[in-house]
């Protein structure tokens, strides 16, 4: 994946960060670790190897968000998802 796609990818995934953030169902604290972070899409002049590591942060968090529990559909993309940005962010 470029850096471009990258950067869509992550700003398409901010957007349904804001959503579910909107949700009163939703424990924002979900979201932390990415916040965390500090990087958005809009820092253009930050390593692909750390949009990629705040994609699969910022995925986590939303599967999280999304899972009943760790056995659900949405719990099991979330534990990937917390493998990858592992694997990602040792690349930093």
């Amino acid at each position: 994946m470029h850096k471009d796609e990258l950067l869509e990818l992550h700003e398409q995934m901010v957007e349904i960060k804001d959503q579910f953030s909107e949700y009163d169902t939703v424990d924002a604290s979900v979201f932390d670790t990415y916040d965390e972070l500090d990087i958005d899409p809009s820092h253009v002049h930050k390593s692909k190897s750390e949009h990629k590591h705040a994609v699969f942060v910022l995925g986590n968090a939303l599967a999280t968000a999304m899972s009943e529990d760790e056995f659900s559909n949405a719990g099991r993309i979330s534990k990937r998802m917390e493998e990858l940005a592992d694997d990602a962010g040792g690349s930093l």
